[in-house]
């Protein structure tokens, strides 16, 4: 038989410290010691997924594209779909507090199953009023339904069972809460229920407006328990009053075909018998997150090799190997009522109450949490602000990929990390674009660039997987390179900005919608990041040629040698420049002659100058700014003045000190 932990009362949607009623704060005191659940003895991890399997890294980038470095940041604290969850309060400014892009409503069923004659007809109004609302201020939305809510929450019922369920379901009184429970192995409300779902998720599911949704309808508050009318009959004389396992399993189901784009969660894998164990885009929604309870403390989400309970959060997972779900589906839930104030206060560990902060999101690979304490944070805590840009995804573009100079139909790349322990789990579309002087987008392209591909770089591996002490990081994800051809037909040229942008699809219906930003030192606030400049020419086609260093008809003295380069186009590169030593490329071709852009491709580990010169012209000094290792490239430019032809050459040189490793040259 599966036993549960005992459950508490749930913090109602106001203020923090007007979330409880004294009854309720009453209640949760009057709570007898932890109802034990499986004795430690009987857990094992034996069922546990284990070390995920890597994905595989992707293309490499293309090695005919000079190479642009991008400066990492501080990605903003209110990015959307990650952080925390404020409560809805209609009429209430939503973005006062700490940052967060989250707003969190429960909606009673009766709200919307609002006929005493037909199960069949919907009200969708109060969700709806809610949803416009939370869209207005640019945040999107978690919501959960109920039918039973000790208190109710001041603005929802305390009782939501549909009126039409009236002579169809009968009803138990749960005399701890003071709630009214129906059948919910009822035929009637199980149909009634099923179709509801595919009702909700026809005319919700992919909705902008919607972030996350909790697969509520079971139990108090939605939860899936009943505690303490629940499956552990054993130590008491309360009745079970959950659905059977095979009955839970028909509502997390209906729900897993009622919703394939909006992301879904449900509170425990073993809820339905474990019916979400072998559905990848069900989630999980720990609502005691990283809490500690009982004498001696035990943690309600680390698993019990961190000091967890035998029924905490992260151990149920590892029991059910669901613990990797994560890498398909999100990880929701709530920062436990009693420890908001202080969850953050001995970061990255805890003391007291709250658990290892630090391990509890890394091992659940947290995306967002319920939080209405979050109200009362400084939005400067550097605590706070350390946690939320570690949940969900942290997304940083270390690298671009465009010819400087550039005209008809031309490549750009970029590449992108995710310090994050999450992935973003949205197909939003990104697109490239051009901007002009004065900040306008001249002309974008969409890109077929999926962001949900680039799964975080480290991961902590649970003690339970053996691959080391904890805490234990393994490699996981691989910045990812990503290109698309995009056509400047019709670009009048010029000097522009090349920009780049994940689309919130609430943009199209909310000017507030909070832009998906980069942690990057480039990002605008409009939602672009600045990728570098580009040139856009008159012509048709990139005129971009290409001169190998290493090329044989190039002309080396001194010093000067190939040497091998793993990160070079050609795998190979002409070092040891400088002090005398010099690199000419020979037989450079200078079209109708005139001015051209050179741009030159290098590595580095420190900053260093050279000359450049033109068939033995003015020597131009340039600075080359560091690479990060003598494999790694980047690219800087330089005009050049070039006869008509084929018979120019370009020297670099350093006469008192070391050039930079020279890869190649192109010329437009």
């Amino acid at each position: 038989m599966r036993t549960f932990a005992q459950r508490r009362g749930r913090g109602l949607p106001a203020a923090l410290a007007a979330v409880c009623s004294a009854a309720l704060v009453m209640a949760l005191a009057a709570l007898p010691a932890t109802a034990r659940a499986t004795p430690a003895a009987e857990t094992s991890a034996a069922s546990a997924q284990g070390v995920p399997d890597r994905p595989a890294p992707g293309p490499d980038p293309d090695p005919s594209l000079p190479v642009h470095t991008l400066t990492r940041a501080d990605a903003p604290l209110d990015n959307p779909l990650k952080g925390f969850a404020r409560f809805y309060q209609p009429g209430a400014d939503q973005n006062t507090g700490y940052p967060h892009s989250l707003t969190w409503s429960y909606f009673g069923l009766s709200e919307v199953m609002n006929s005493s004659s037909d199960c069949g007809s919907y009200d969708w109004s109060v969700l709806d009023r809610a949803l416009d609302e939370t869209a207005s201020y640019g945040n999107q939305a978690a919501i959960r339904f109920y039918l039973e809510y000790p208190g109710g929450s001041g603005t929802h019922p305390a009782n939501a069972i549909p009126p039409c369920f009236a002579g169809h379901v009968d009803n138990r009184t749960n005399a701890y809460w003071n709630t009214v429970s129906p059948d919910y192995d009822s035929p009637y409300l199980l149909a009634a229920l099923k179709n509801f779902i595919a009702a909700f998720g026809a005319r919700y599911d992919g909705d902008p407006r919607l972030g996350y949704i909790h697969l509520g309808l079971i139990g108090l508050w939605g939860e899936w328990h009943t505690w303490p009318y629940d499956t552990d009959t054993s130590g008491d004389s309360y009745p079970d009053y959950m659905p059977t396992d095979a009955h839970g399993a028909e509502i997390i189901r209906a729900y897993d075909s009622a919703f394939t784009h909006t992301k879904i969660e449900v509170r425990y894998p073993e809820a339905g018998g474990g019916a979400a164990d072998n559905l990848p885009a069900v989630g999980y929604h720990d609502d005691s997150f990283c809490y500690r309870e009982g004498s001696p403390k035990a943690g309600l989400t680390l698993p019990s090799s961190l000091g967890g309970a035998s029924y905490s959060q992260l151990q149920k997972a590892l029991d059910s190997g669901v613990e990797n779900r994560w890498t398909t589906a999100s990880m929701g839930g709530e920062v436990r009522p009693e420890i908001q104030s202080t969850a953050f206060d001995n970061w990255p560990g805890g003391s007291g109450d709250v658990d290892d902060m630090k391990a509890c999101l890394e091992l659940e690979h947290t995306t967002w949490k319920m939080n209405e304490g979050s109200a009362g944070y400084s939005p400067t805590d550097p605590n706070v602000a350390a946690a939320v840009r570690l949940m969900g995804y942290d997304l940083s573009v270390d690298r671009a990929y465009f010819h400087d100079t550039a005209q008809g139909t031309t490549t750009v790349g970029v590449r992108i990390d995710n310090n994050g322990v999450a992935p973003f789990y949205y197909p939003w579309t990104v697109s490239l674009g051009l901007k002009d002087s004065a900040g306008r987008i001249v002309k974008s392209w969409a890109t077929p660039w999926d962001l949900r591909e680039v799964m975080p770089a480290k991961i902590r591996a649970f003690p339970d997987w053996g691959v080391g002490s904890d805490p234990t990081y393994l490699d996981f994800g691989s910045a990812r390179y990503f290109d698309a051809t995009v056509d400047l037909s019709g670009v009048t040229a010029g000097d522009y900005q090349l920009v780049m942008k994940a689309k919130n699809p609430l943009e199209d219906i909310s000017s507030n919608a909070k832009k998906l930003r980069f942690a990057n030192a480039e990002q605008n606030e409009d939602g672009w990041l600045g990728l570098g400049a580009m040139t856009v020419g008159s012509g048709g086609g990139d005129t971009a040629a290409g001169y190998e260093a290493e090329a044989p008809g190039n002309t080396l003295t001194g010093t000067a040698k190939t040497a091998d380069c793993t990160g070079c186009s050609g795998g190979a590169k002409v070092g040891y420049i400088g002090n005398g030593a010099a690199l000419t490329f020979n037989g450079v071709d200078g079209g109708s002659g005139g001015t051209k852009t050179v741009t030159v491709h290098y590595a580095t580990t420190e900053t260093r100058s050279a000359t450049v010169q033109a068939n033995g012209g003015t020597r131009q000094s340039v600075s080359f700014a560091p690479t990060g290792d003598w494999s790694t490239t980047a690219s800087t430019t330089v005009r050049l003045d070039l006869a008509a032809g084929t018979g120019n050459s370009i020297t670099i040189a350093n006469a008192s000190g070391w050039a930079p490793d020279i890869d190649r040259i192109t010329v437009t």
